[in-house]
């Protein structure tokens, strides 16, 4: 440890020595002015009236010139000392000079003097040029990399592209001029290609699922790869589609059981395969990287009105190596990166948060096939949450193609908000559907050219899609139902009570899921082993689905099948176009199926293989808007005497007044909106899928009043419930509490042990500085920095990751001084120190640190409102913030710190409501 930092306990010790120094030498300045001060006027009047060279006044600069301008312009009337290396000027005049200006001496070409002038002027070209490279080596080197569960320094990556974006502009020839044209057109190439890609993939998936679906009921006799659907050409049933029971024909064997078990036997199958798939993305975080800094002893201290450093608080403070041994105590954290649908990962993603594995090539073969699978199995699950994962996999390999986004990480995630958006695309057949989920999902920066670009990555993907034709319709939609029967008035109010009811269902769905995750899955069986959870979900659900027919069609026929208008009405009652009276009868079929499907749905979020909730949600919607609708039409055909429901007469067709798939599609956007809490995105994507432009007002009602429900029920979506329940040090941009303290609230406790001072040398040993880098690990700081100060003045920070990659790069760390000194350019020429006379061997010459320094690392002051703290991190995208107190470095508060706090504020904040 440096001298500097054995001399004290703390800054405010050493602020104190500090201003007793600094009021000495006023002191002393001040009686040395005082002795060489005229006493009169007359000595006053007897000195030379000529300025100095250092008048400001005299030195003609202009007002307006920077702070950091040379003093010495082109201009200016100072003449360069000898000893100093300059550049040729033009020769000046002076205008008051005595001398004639005939008598000047002219440089010859060739003379001594220009030969000195020129070679003194290479060399200052030479250290400004290495001045300049050693203040933006940090923003131009190739050290891009973020450890596990860090967050990512926008402000680095900004200010790296932007000095990139320079020298490729400074180029004036022809190559220059296409070299910036070719780096502008690679933002269009890279998400066109992602367009593609996602639409291959989706077919893939499409084409594959939807023939392993049907084979757990039979096989296509002319081409085994066909699906029921293109076996029959569009048809339910023919010829050439054999049931299983036929196929292994017996009169022993009962058709019905025997179709049955080939159906569970095939959901277990498929299930466990899928999960075996997932569970081979397994990743281990360690309890050191994923320890929160907030648990530091936040708060211990109040930074505006503490000035006892040894205080009761201070001798109980949590030290790293604590944290840590609890740390390896508690067990590390597990997460598969091709489970579940992975948008809430990718909206941690995207905030700028690391996932190290969860954007790779083998996450989205993996989770590809698994998804075929656990769709083909019958699961209560969809495919359209995974397909946003799957998209942003292949963007994440694209940006491989071009340096611009692989070696940045803030501009490679302008990429991944496109290929999110691409995956909705091509999931609803909505690409504008798309562009406003990327917009209100998942991005937390999204630029005007981000918005344009999304556009045409999901324009591209749409038609690929097109070309592709997976469905075999010539549409890209998932479906596609056209409402020929306007809406009547009299069901503007049945339309904000199903709106009502979806955000009832999507509420109390989060609240099932929370409860289920807490209970059951704690369970240690089920938690040490997911693949008995998910044998457990495959065999309740082919045990039960087989006997409801609504509840063993695919999900997406399902829905369909519940927003379709009726053309013909039938009078068995089995369908869902019954006449009046067999409307009770069809009541009773959609409830249980409801019950069915729902329950299922609870069970399946969750479990260990590639899931989505966006159609599954939809379809519990469905049913109970179908419910709804049936129940309209039967009351309004009955009660047709009544005003309101004078357009319904009894002796025409039920649907010739209420349209029950109206309701279904309305009840189904609003429990989708209870769960997700999206809005505008479902109204353009139920619009998209409908293209009716009548009906979208009840969709956007319904919407509407979904989220004003679900909001007082339950305030978190799904995604901020995962977001949660993973730890995930997601900032969200959306909620912002009140708050009601300052910054030194929050701030941890000051750790000499975690500073660099340099007030005294600004040779810092290696091997304190690796103490210190170990110290940040141990805290969980793995992206913290380390602050620099200089008589208790914060002059700079070094990054944690740069600290690493510094001292890395060292071959005798334990011999080695390090420059620290953020004002100071090595290159300037220090020469190295020389052996001892006794023979001993001096220290090694010391590395420099100073390009990997930050030398003007935002800070604000303890008084700082916190909502100046959290546009801060939130609009900046900050890791860090220093905090000073009357200009002295007084601390520094993490991201992860920050978050914490939030949490803890939203608590706070439901318990004051509770009671």
């Amino acid at each position: 440890m440096p001298k500097s930092m054995r001399s004290y306990h703390s800054i405010e010790d050493y602020h104190a020595l500090r201003d007793n120094d600094d009021a000495a030498e006023q002191r002393e300045r001040d009686d040395t002015i005082s002795s060489t001060t005229p006493t009169s006027p007359v000595a006053y009047r007897q000195r030379p009236m000529r300025g100095s060279d250092t008048d400001l006044t005299r030195s003609g600069l202009s007002e307006r010139s920077g702070l950091l301008a040379h003093a010495h312009g082109s201009r200016s009337y100072l003449s360069v000392p000898s000893s100093m290396p300059g550049t040729p000027r033009p020769g000046t005049h002076r205008h008051n000079s005595g001398l004639p200006k005939a008598t000047r001496m002219k440089s010859r070409t060739g003379s001594f003097s220009q030969r000195l002038v020129n070679a003194l002027g290479e060399r200052r070209a030479g250290l400004d040029e290495s001045m300049q490279s050693a203040k933006t080596t940090l923003w131009q080197d190739n050290r891009v990399w973020y450890d596990q569960f860090t967050s990512t320094d926008w402000v680095h990556d900004n200010i790296a592209d932007a000095y990139r974006v320079k020298a490729l502009r400074s180029r004036k020839d022809i190559r220059g001029r296409l070299a910036a044209w070719f780096d502008g057109a690679q933002g269009w190439i890279l998400v066109a290609i992602i367009g593609v890609l996602t639409a291959i993939c989706a077919y893939f998936v499409n084409t594959t699922e939807s023939t392993i679906f049907d084979l757990k009921q039979g096989h296509c006799t002319t081409k085994w790869n066909y699906s029921r659907k293109a076996c029959c050409n569009g048809a339910s049933i023919c010829d050439e589609w054999v049931h299983w029971s036929k196929a292994f024909g017996s009169d022993k064997l009962d058709i019905v059981q025997t179709q049955y078990g080939f159906y569970v036997l095939s959901v277990v199958l498929l299930s466990m395969a899928s999960c075996l798939l997932t569970l081979t993305t397994k990743t281990v975080i360690p309890s050191a990287i994923s320890l929160s800094t907030l648990d530091e002893n936040l708060g211990a201290e109040d930074l505006r009105n503490s000035h006892h450093p040894d205080d009761e608080d201070h001798k109980h403070s949590t030290s790293p190596q604590t944290q840590t041994s609890d740390a390896q105590i508690r067990p590390p954290m597990v997460f598969y990166s091709a489970a579940g649908s992975g948008v809430a990962e990718v909206k941690v993603i995207l905030s700028g948060f690391v996932l190290h594995g969860y954007l790779g090539l083998r996450t989205l073969i993996i989770k590809t096939i698994a998804l075929i699978l656990s769709v083909a199995s019958g699961l209560s699950l969809g495919k359209e949450g995974p397909y946003v994962h799957i998209a942003t996999c292949i963007g994440n390999i694209a940006c491989r193609i071009f340096s611009k986004y692989s070696d940045n990480d803030g501009k490679r995630r302008e990429i991944l908000s496109a290929s999110a958006a691409s995956g909705v695309a091509v999931a609803f057949g909505a690409p504008i559907g798309g562009v406003l989920f990327s917009l209100e999902e998942v991005s937390y920066y999204f630029p005007s050219k981000t918005l344009f670009r999304t556009f045409f990555c999901c324009i591209a993907a749409a038609l690929s899609l097109k070309f592709l034709d997976p469905y075999g319709t010539k549409k890209i939609v998932l479906f596609e139902v056209r409402y020929h029967l306007d809406w009547k008035f009299f069901e503007l109010a049945t339309f904000i009570f199903t709106g009502c009811v979806g955000g009832v269902l999507g509420a109390l769905f989060i609240k099932a899921s929370r409860i289920w995750a807490r209970t059951f899955r704690r369970i240690p069986v089920i938690k040490k082993h997911p693949l008995l959870e998910v044998f457990i979900v495959a065999l309740v659900t082919g045990l039960i689905s087989f006997w409801n027919r609504y509840t063993k069609l695919p999900v997406t026929e399902l829905l369909f099948e519940l927003a379709s208008p009726c053309d013909t009405y039938s009078d068995s009652g089995d369908g869902l176009c019954p006449t009046k009276e067999h409307i009770p009868s069809v009541l009773w079929v959609l409830f249980v199926a409801f019950v069915i499907k729902a329950g299922l749905t609870v069970v399946t979020f969750g479990i260990k293989v590639p899931a989505g909730i966006y159609v599954p949600s939809m379809v519990v919607g469905g049913l109970a808007g179908r419910f709804i609708g049936h129940s309209v039409q039967l009351f309004a055909l009955r009660f047709n005497n009544l005003g309101v429901f004078g357009e319904c007469k009894p002796e025409g067709p039920p649907g010739s007044c209420v349209v029950p798939g109206v309701y279904a599609l309305v009840a189904a956007g609003a429990t989708m909106t209870g769960v997700t809490r999206l809005t505008i995105t479902l109204a353009v994507i139920l619009f998209e899928l409908t293209g009716s432009l009548d009906h979208v007002l009840p969709f956007s009602l319904g919407i509407l009043v979904a989220k004003w429900t679900a909001d007082a029920i339950e305030p978190l979506s799904i995604y901020d419930l995962l977001t949660d329940m993973n730890s995930y040090p997601f900032l969200d941009n959306k909620i912002r509490p009140i708050f009601t303290s300052e910054l030194g609230d929050i701030t941890p406790r000051l750790r000499p042990d975690r500073i660099i001072d340099i007030s005294e040398d600004s040779l810092i040993p290696a091997t304190e500085l690796r103490v210190m880098q170990q110290l940040l690990q141990m805290a969980g700081e793995l992206d913290g920095g380390v602050p620099i100060v200089k008589h208790g003045v914060l002059v700079g920070l070094i990054p944690a990751p740069d600290l690493e990659f510094a001292l890395d790069k060292l071959d005798n760390e334990d011999n080695t001084l390090c420059l620290m000194s953020p004002q100071v350019d090595w290159a300037a020429g220090r020469e190295p120190q020389a052996s001892s006379d006794d023979g001993e061997t001096a220290q090694s010459d010391p590395s420099d640190f100073t390009p990997y320094i930050d030398p003007a690392p935002i800070a604000l002051d303890v008084h700082s409102p916190m909502d100046l703290v959290y546009e801060c991190f939130v609009k900046l995208g900050l890791r860090y913030i220093c905090v000073v107190r009357d200009g002295k470095y007084a601390g520094m508060i993490h991201k992860k710190t920050f978050v914490k706090y939030m949490k803890e504020l939203e608590i706070q904040e439901k318990k004051g409501h509770e009671h």
